[in-house]
């Protein structure tokens, strides 16, 4: 684990305690939370498919969350590049 992963990881689970139940969802949360730690513990992302389907399913809630209009769309962005931050190096296409 690398200082700049273990930063992202601090400011996921910072963002999961300020939003809180009023912005996401228990099931949301613990989704975002999962994917955190599946990508703060891989060592490559080829290595498996766990950590792309994890980084794939809090891009789609992310998503959902700005199309909906509870989040805006830098904030889901946000939490996303977090997440993302994570785990190994990668680009967000």
């Amino acid at each position: 684990m690398t200082s700049r992963r273990a930063q992202s990881y601090g400011r996921v689970m910072e963002t999961l305690r300020s939003a809180g139940d009023g912005k996401l969802h228990p099931r949301e949360q613990d989704r975002i939370r999962e994917a955190a730690d599946t990508l703060l513990f891989c060592d490559d992302m080829d290595s498996g498919p766990e950590a792309r389907f994890a980084l794939d399913a809090v891009r789609d809630l992310t998503k959902r969350l700005a199309r909906t209009g509870r989040w805006t769309p830098a904030a889901a962005d946000r939490l996303l590049e977090d997440v993302a931050g994570c785990g190994p190096v990668l680009l967000l296409v």
